[in-house]
């Protein structure tokens, strides 16, 4: 885990987002009073995820694909029955 205050931090950041893919934390501080934790992001997966990973775990019902009731609808739209 790093420690930089502001100043640093601006001043050799792509020293420190080098360090930052490398799995290290940093801490940023302002007067060295911690206000902020700098991580780097997950790596996204390479493969592409195939189709039918749940295939037979679960059914849909019939219901699924009727229409919504009117009073749902109405509130997407922002009707919510009461008079403003």
């Amino acid at each position: 885990m790093i420690r930089l205050n502001m100043h640093e931090a601006k001043t050799h950041l792509s020293r420190y987002v080098a360090r930052l893919k490398e799995g290290e934390t940093i801490i940023l501080c302002r007067r060295n009073e911690p206000v902020a934790e700098i991580r780097a992001l997950p790596s996204t997966p390479s493969k592409r995820r195939p189709f039918g990973l749940a295939r037979g775990q679960f059914t849909l019902p019939s219901a699924f694909f009727e229409p919504l009731p009117e009073e749902v609808i109405a509130s997407f739209q922002g009707a919510d029955g009461a008079d403003p």
